[in-house]
């Protein structure tokens, strides 16, 4: 049965989709079935996949207010075995749709159960909040995968993140766990840099991963191509660590 794993931020900016769509991508070439859902109304993990998002018809803004079905959200990449839901701007009315819905905090889980007998990775891109449809990410997911910016309040956000995660298993998914933070943007030059990734193993030693993701011209420059960066550059230092990032992930999770 697949695993649900949501890739949540609230603050913007952090690498979250630059996560969402290498690693998803750097997953499906190391051979496992891999869906994205993009929960993000920006939908740049849509269109990080070459997705036109003026093209789509249904997307998650249809899963979670229950008009659309998941077979026919879903759309096949042509990126090694990755399949997309997709996203739009619709998506950003689903905060207010959702306040008058019965379960409203479980629209998402029930609309992507099916979909676990399908894949071996089902990564949750969110939005940079903490609001409805957040909540129905945590609540779908097995486990939560956070990107974070080495900055000075980069502990603070993550603090509230980790209440948010806590308030869901107490009150909806008791199961939910940490997956792991992983460090973007990372400079080990700057003395800051250092003092961050001290703050965080204090704390979180044991789900911090080992890779960190580099300040990368070409990362920054494959989304604009609508492809991963392992398809876009392969040799450059940003597909290098998030072949790291995957390997690690796969590893981890094959232990368990």
């Amino acid at each position: 049965m697949g695993k649900i794993i949501a890739i949540v931020n609230q603050k913007g900016g952090v690498g979250k989709t630059t996560t969402a769509v290498n690693l998803a991508a750097g997953v499906g070439i190391a051979g496992k079935k891999v869906m994205l859902v993009d929960a993000d109304p920006q939908g740049n993990s849509t269109s990080g996949f070459g997705i036109n998002k003026k093209q789509v018809k249904v997307t998650t803004y249809e899963l979670l207010i229950g008009t659309g079905k998941l077979e026919n959200a879903v759309i096949k990449t042509e990126f090694k075995n990755v399949d997309i839901v997709p996203s739009s701007m619709n998506l950003a009315a689903a905060e207010v749709d959702l306040i008058e819905m019965e379960h409203r905090e479980a629209q998402l889980k029930m609309a992507l159960a099916a979909a676990r007998d399908n894949y071996d990775y089902i990564f949750i891109d969110c939005p940079p909040s903490l609001g409805l449809i957040t909540i129905n990410a945590l609540n779908a997911a097995d486990t939560v995968l956070v990107p974070i910016q080495c900055e000075y309040f980069a502990l603070e956000g993550l603090s509230q993140l980790m209440n948010t995660v806590r308030q869901v298993k107490r009150l909806y998914n008791p199961t939910i766990e940490i997956e792991g933070i992983v460090l973007t943007m990372y400079d080990g030059r700057l003395n800051l840099t250092a003092q961050v990734v001290a703050e965080i193993k204090k704390y979180f030693a044991d789900k911090l991963y080992k890779t960190a993701i580099p300040r990368a011209v070409r990362l920054s420059e494959a989304p604009s191509y609508g492809m991963p960066i392992q398809y876009y550059d392969k040799r450059s230092k940003g597909a290098a660590a998030y072949d790291d990032l995957t390997k690690e992930f796969i590893k981890k999770n094959r232990r368990k």
